[in-house]
């Protein structure tokens, strides 16, 4: 069979489709940090759910068993909107960007938010190494460093 004489391209990084770099700031964030950075949201949701609620948000039915939750969208809603990162991520040294370059905002920081909460979107992943909540929102995780 005969070859089309010139070398295999090489296979695209995650980021290099939608303009981020390689490596270093705005390059893409690795599984492992955003994974850690959720769980710090998640740490942080509960015990400003229990500081507010009482323990009863980790053992109630009803509406006190949802408080973690409803705290981890307000918190993450307003991080990102407000300092272009949930307060983990900022710990993880990442941040949530818009590819168009223009600030996350309310409203798309409360559908990544919605998103995620409903945990489906979040798992789904696309190319890039984004979920259903960041082709929503026209966003990635990003390095901040």
């Amino acid at each position: 069979m005969a070859g089309t004489g010139g070398a295999a391209q090489p296979e695209p990084y995650p980021g290099e489709r939608i303009g981020l770099p390689r490596e270093g700031r705005g390059s893409l964030a690795t599984w492992g940090a955003r994974i850690v950075a959720l769980l710090l949201d998640w740490v942080i949701c509960t015990v400003i759910a229990v500081l507010f609620f009482g323990t009863r948000v980790l053992t109630a039915d009803g509406w006190t068993s949802w408080m973690t939750m409803v705290t981890f969208f307000v918190q993450t809603t307003v991080m990102v909107a407000l300092a272009g990162a949930s307060a983990g991520q900022l710990l993880c040294r990442l941040a949530v960007v818009r590819l168009d370059d223009q600030p996350v905002g309310f409203l798309r920081s409360a559908l990544r938010a919605v998103m995620v909460c409903l945990v489906l979107p979040a798992v789904v992943i696309g190319t890039d190494r984004r979920g259903l909540h960041d082709l929503a929102a026209g966003t990635a995780v990003v390095n901040r460093r």
